[in-house]
């Protein structure tokens, strides 16, 4: 398969990276064909490294290719994910989907009308997924809170070196929308659909409706509660970082770490710890040791809806589909309104 890379900033040479390591360790039939960006820079760069033939214009990359990857900023999203659409492309495109709900309920419609993955990577890491099977299966009694506590230096800077999430028309927001949108989205994963959503923000670093502090309540139906603490700082010592707290009737688990954990839980009887695997393919691949994890993370994402796309009896729709983004968008679209009210709660 053919891949057409749309957008080459640090998202999009993370998903290069990925991408043409799968395909040189021979674990997809796919490789990048076509890239696209404003900054043909960029587009160099990536294609000097990884592959792929440099297009002058949007259009001329997709016209070549048999699957868009859409890596640019929020703004960008709707106009390539129309233009994938309506060459009928299988497309996999990053969060957030669109800078406002209404954007993301627009860019929605359109993936719904090919098979498609949204990148919100989290859905593949095994330390979630070990938490979220394990409230699921009841084995340790009703959940009743979750903490989920997130942190990052501000994105302009540093190894992200962003050009956009300073600016609120392409980012749409800040910390909440463009990072944490993840950590929603997990939170909605363990503990389903909240009930009521409230929220607050600030804005410190001078970038205007860039906020760099939210802070989100969810309360459910059962009684359960889910509390998001995200932050951008100014320590650019210190990379982005996740620690996640569930307390069920009988159990208590945490980690600090967003892959491979390890998974701590705590019963009245014993503590143990659980940590997560790598894939069985992870070490084909011609990866640093220090960048193993990260790669296998996005690897694992990639390599499925690519091998989805090969599946016998025709393509099959990847994980997680625009309905899990969009509902993770819509709680972030409640707490921005909920700040706007000064906390006040609002409906699901």
């Amino acid at each position: 398969m053919r891949i057409a890379l749309i957008g080459c900033g640090h998202i999009g040479t993370v998903h290069a990276y990925s991408l043409s390591q799968l395909h040189r360790a021979e674990l997809v039939n796919a490789s990048l064909h076509t890239l696209f960006d404003h900054d043909v820079a960029r587009a160099e760069k990536i294609a000097r490294h990884h592959g792929g033939t440099v297009c002058d214009t949007l259009e001329r990359a997709l016209d070549d290719a048999d699957v868009a990857w859409i890596t640019t900023w929020t703004d960008g999203h709707l106009r390539a994910v129309r233009a994938a659409v309506e060459r009928q492309l299988p497309v996999f495109c990053e969060k957030p989907l669109a800078p406002t709900y209404a954007g993301c309920v627009e860019v929605a419609s359109l993936l719904h009308a090919v098979p498609h993955q949204v990148g919100l990577v989290l859905r593949w890491s095994p330390v979630f997924e070990a938490i979220a099977d394990a409230v699921a299966s009841g084995r340790y009694g009703a959940p009743q809170a979750a903490i989920l506590r997130d942190d990052q230096y501000f994105p302009i800077q540093g190894m992200y070196g962003s050009t956009w999430r300073g600016d609120v028309e392409r980012a749409g927001g800040g910390t909440l929308i463009e990072h944490s949108i993840h950590d929603i989205d997990v939170l909605r994963w363990v503990l389903g659909d909240p009930a009521r959503i409230s929220g607050h923000t600030t804005e410190r670093f001078g970038h205007a409706g860039i906020e760099d502090i939210a802070t989100v309540t969810m309360t459910y139906d059962n009684g359960a509660q889910a509390s998001l603490v995200s932050v951008w700082h100014q320590i650019l010592s210190r990379g982005s970082g996740r620690r996640l707290e569930v307390f069920c009737e009988e159990a208590y688990l945490h980690t600090a770490d967003d892959y491979l954990g390890p998974l701590t839980i705590e019963t009245s009887e014993s503590s143990v710890e659980v940590l997560g695997s790598m894939p069985s393919w992870a070490d084909q691949l011609a990866v640093p040791e220090v960048y193993e994890k990260a790669v296998a993370h996005y690897a694992s994402a990639n390599k499925a809806f690519l091998d989805g796309l090969e599946a016998v009896g025709g393509p099959q729709m990847g994980r997680p589909a625009v309905d899990d983004a969009l509902a993770a968008h819509r709680i972030v679209d409640l707490a921005y309104r909920s700040a706007a009210a000064g906390g006040a709660p609002m409906e699901w």
